[in-house]
Formats: C-alpha cells, sequence, structure tokens
C-alpha cells in the first residue's frame, strides 16, 4: 500500500499526458503481446519511380549549383494544432514539397537536406548528395502502432518505409531519429575546416534552435555572434528556392492544368447550386461547400480559403466569411481554386449574375473588367516585363472610369505615379505568379519579378476588377454594391499567352448561355 506522499494525484499528472485521460488504453503485458502478434506481413514489394523524381532531382541539381559547399537544410514543417490534440491536415512547406516532389499529407516533421561533397561528385553530378530524413512506419510489433495517435498506423493508417521512398524518389533515405547528428556535425567556419549551414527558416521551430544551436557552439566568439549575417544567410537560400519556381517544367505544367481542369469542375457544381443558394440564410456558404466538395473529391485541397461573395461582400477583396445571402439580381463573385495531390493549385476568378442575367449597369461594369483583362492578356507577350500586364490592364479601367464620369482627373493624371485615383476601385495588382503557393515565388527578388522578363515556362494569373462599394459617395447610386473580377490562370509559351481556364466562359453573354446551359441539364436529369 502507498503512503500518500507517493500517490499519484491529478494534480501530478503532467498536462499534456492528460488529453489521454478519456481514452481508457490498455496497458496489461498480456494486451501487448497480443497486440504485437498475427498480423499479415508487410509487401516486400517496391513501388515504381514517381514521374516527378526526374524533375525534382533536377531541382536539386540547380539549388546545388548555387551553394557548393554549404549544407542545406529544408524542412517539410510539423504539424499544427487546430484545437487541443486535433491537428490541421498537414502540408509540407512548397520549397520542401518542390525540391523532393512530394505533396499529401505523410511526411510531417521531415527533413531534405543536401549534403555538400566534393565538386562533381554529388547527385546527377552536382556539388551535393541529397537524404531525405523522416520518421517511417512504426513495425506493429512497437506500441506506437496502437498507441501513438499522431504517427500510430492504427490511428492514421500506413506511412512509406524508408525503402519505399527510396524507391519512388530515386534519393536516399534515412530514419528522423539520425537527424540531429546530420545537422550538426562538423558545423563550423569553413576557413578552420567547418561546414557553413543554410537553413529554410520559419518552418520548424525545432529545426531552427538546432542549427542555432549548432551554430552558436561552433562559432569563434558566441558572444559576438552576428545573427543578421546567419539571418542573410538563410534568406538567401529562401530566395533562391522561390526563384527557382519561377519557371515551371513539363511535369509542373501538366499539373497545373490538372488543377485548372479541376477547378472547372468546381465553377459548374456551384452554378448548379445557385437556385438553393438563393433561398438559404448563408448562401455563399452553400456555394463555398459545393466547391470544396468537389475540390476534396478529385484533388488534394483547397488551393486557398474560397471567397465567394454576393452583392456588396464582392467589393471586398479577400471575402473568406461566406456569411452572406445571395439575393436575386445581385452579383456573385466567385475566387476559388483546387490543390491537387501534388499541391499546385489554380486560382480563377468569376462573377456571376445571381439569377443568370447581368443587368444593364452590372454589365456595363462586367465588360469594361473583361477589356482590361483582354488588354492585359495582349501585354502579356514573351520579353515583356511582368509589370507591363498591370499597367495595361489599368489604363484601359481608367479610361472606362473616365467615360463614365467618375474619375476627378483626367486619365493621363490618374495614371501617373503622382495619380493613381483609378486605384481606389482597383487597388490590388493584376497579376501574381501560381505553382506550388497560389502566390508563387513570393520570395524572389524584385528585377526577377516584377520586372522580370515574361519567358516561356512562367505561370502567373491576369485578374483586374472594379469594386464599387455601397459606402462609396464618391460614385453615383446606381453603381453602389457592384464587384467585378474576371481572373485567368496563363501558361506564357514562345508564342505568346496561353489561358489554361479558357474552358471557363468569360463574355457576358457566354456567362449567361454557360449558365442556362447548366439549369437545363439539371431540369432534364431531374424529369427524367
Amino acid at each position: 500500500m502507498k503512503d500518500a506522499e507517493n500517490t499519484p494525484t491529478s494534480a501530478s499528472q503532467p498536462l499534456e499526458e492528460r488529453v489521454n485521460n478519456r481514452s481508457q488504453r490498455p496497458s496489461s503485458d498480456a494486451f501487448r503481446a497480443f497486440m504485437a502478434g498475427n498480423w499479415a506481413p508487410a509487401s516486400q514489394e517496391l513501388p515504381a519511380r514517381d514521374a516527378v523524381a526526374g524533375h525534382a532531382s533536377a531541382r536539386r541539381r540547380a539549388i546545388s549549383g548555387q551553394f557548393k559547399g554549404e549544407r542545406l537544410v529544408i524542412p517539410a514543417g510539423p504539424l499544427k494544432v487546430r484545437s487541443n490534440d486535433c491537428d490541421y491536415r498537414f502540408r509540407p512547406h512548397s520549397g520542401f514539397a518542390h525540391l523532393t516532389g512530394l505533396g499529401l499529407d505523410h511526411e510531417p516533421d521531415a527533413v531534405l537536406i543536401l549534403e555538400p561533397v566534393g565538386e562533381g561528385k554529388g547527385d546527377d553530378g552536382g556539388h551535393h548528395r541529397a537524404t531525405l530524413y523522416f520518421r517511417p512506419l512504426a513495425g506493429r510489433d512497437t506500441e506506437q502502432f496502437y498507441a501513438d495517435s499522431r504517427a500510430g498506423e492504427f490511428w492514421i493508417g500506413a506511412r512509406p518505409t524508408l525503402a519505399e521512398f527510396e524507391a519512388r524518389l530515386g534519393m536516399a533515405t534515412a530514419h528522423i531519429d539520425q537527424l540531429e547528428t546530420a545537422i550538426t556535425k562538423d558545423v563550423g567556419a569553413p576557413e578552420i575546416g567547418g561546414i557553413s549551414i543554410r537553413l529554410v527558416r520559419k518552418v520548424d521551430e525545432n529545426i531552427d534552435a538546432l542549427v542555432d544551436t549548432a551554430r552558436y557552439n561552433t562559432a569563434k566568439d558566441p558572444d559576438n555572434l552576428d545573427l543578421a549575417v546567419l539571418d542573410a544567410l538563410d534568406e538567401k537560400l529562401s530566395e533562391a528556392l522561390s526563384e527557382l519556381r519561377l519557371l515551371k517544367d513539363d511535369w509542373e505544367i501538366e499539373q497545373m492544368k490538372l488543377a485548372v481542369a479541376a477547378t472547372v469542375e468546381g465553377f459548374e457544381e456551384v452554378v448548379k447550386v445557385l437556385p438553393r443558394a438563393l433561398t438559404h440564410a448563408r448562401g455563399e456558404r452553400v456555394v463555398e461547400g459545393a466547391f470544396f466538395a468537389r475540390a476534396r473529391e478529385v484533388g488534394n485541397e483547397l488551393g486557398y480559403d474560397t471567397i465567394a461573395a454576393s452583392g456588396n461582400n464582392a467589393t471586398v477583396l479577400h471575402w473568406t466569411r461566406n456569411t452572406g445571402k445571395i439575393h436575386a439580381g445581385e452579383l456573385l463573385l466567385l475566387d476559388a481554386g483546387v490543390e491537387a495531390d501534388s499541391l499546385y493549385t489554380a486560382d480563377i476568378t468569376r462573377t456571376l449574375p445571381a439569377s443568370g442575367v447581368f443587368t444593364d449597369i452590372q454589365r456595363k461594369v462586367y465588360e469594361a473588367v473583361l477589356d482590361a483583362a483582354d488588354a492585359g492578356f495582349a501585354a502579356a507577350q514573351p520579353g515583356a516585363k511582368f509589370r507591363d500586364i498591370h499597367t495595361a490592364a489599368t489604363t484601359v479601367l481608367a479610361e472606362r472610369l473616365a467615360e463614365w464620369g467618375l474619375l476627378p482627373v483626367t486619365v493621363e493624371e490618374a495614371i501617373s505615379p503622382e495619380g493613381q485615383q483609378h486605384r481606389r476601385w482597383m487597388p490590388h495588382g493584376t497579376s501574381h505568379h501560381l505553382g506550388l503557393d497560389v502566390h508563387d515565388c513570393a520570395q524572389a527578388k524584385r528585377e526577377l519579378y516584377l520586372d522580370g522578363i515574361l519567358t516561356e515556362g512562367m505561370v502567373f494569373t491576369i485578374e483586374p476588377g472594379l469594386y464599387f462599394k455601397a459606402e462609396d459617395l464618391a460614385i453615383p447610386e446606381e453603381y453602389r454594391g457592384i464587384g467585378v473580377r474576371i481572373e485567368d490562370d496563363v501558361l506564357m509559351t514562345a508564342d505568346g499567352p496561353v489561358n489554361l481556364s479558357a474552358a471557363l466562359p468569360r463574355k457576358a453573354e457566354d456567362v449567361q448561355d454557360w449558365m442556362a446551359g447548366i439549369y437545363r441539364e439539371a431540369d432534364g436529369a431531374q424529369e427524367a
């Protein structure tokens, strides 16, 4: 019999263990022994090489050439808690996904390390050897198999083995237990025989701390360690990974086409539910739910939170609450994208008449935005600058605003750097790169982004808009509460821009006909 001093109490139980109080998990030796036996043997057949493996290897080779002699650490990132012990669905960091080719949700805590070797002696004749460190499948004879709700197969399903990932990806793999040594060994100043290390920061706090500790412990003068210099080293790696994605390879372009096709299907599903959405107190949520269902059916996830904005909500650029009612006679601005299993996402916007037909004033605004988009396409030619698309599109908008008597100055004054009055109604940029991130290549240098030259292999959006808020007293009442955006996903080729999202109608009359056709098809199906 234990004395009172040694008896466990609720107060002495660590907080992190209390989440398991509800589980009533068996802990007897008999249970452990019974759980460990009588399982069918795992297949020893290795999977085929992933189609992306060669492309990912070429990307690692390109990064290797920029950082000879340095260890590069690219984390996937950890699971993130949504509430208590429930995690968000895992998505790896885009730089990690790009260099490994891994998508989906099976590598939390994984880290890719490019280890420097002799020049030309690395993978594919590069200067590094790549190793993927991750937590493989636990054996069914281990307690983790049934007791670990984050990593156990009984809870989350099977995880690939080291050998399976190596076969699929064509690169070395190692158990995550070896990660600390792999990161910290021989770190130090190159002039004394150490290895300089670069890290993609703010992805995994544990990896940040491990690298920082290694740097501190091997510094000549730890107390005067120049953190700004180290931050600059790490930022250069993030910059390089971002700029590597400015041009998409053939495999990436195919993934973008898949994501766009799935997104087109999602827009069709939205039109099918619009009649019900018009009768619902939160019709925007009906729209959001219809698109999300399609995204999960045919892809991995949403590429970003869906904007399903009706009426005046369409004048809010990032309206994602989607709590509004959709009224007949209003416009519905739908900005949505399906993320494919490879994690490449589309980003498309269409502005639809909720009742199927534009009013005269809605059509007037819509066609001005369409003219601006067409001007953007005309400007998007090989050799032009990325910023030229925005200039062309917003100039058209300024001209229309002047024609309608809304501009307080001339078009020339408005489009000058000292003016920009037309931007009151179009405050965002017209284009952004698209790929693994909806706003891809975000860490690229300005001279390679806004001032970059449009080049074959770039994928980006063209998305002008006009947003006339109901509260805007600078415009006549007839315009108030109208928000319009038209956004397409564009592939730059040697012959000019290709509209990847052209399957979704853009002209006002085509939009109306498309919606009417979907309604007729739905009515016919119900009658049958």
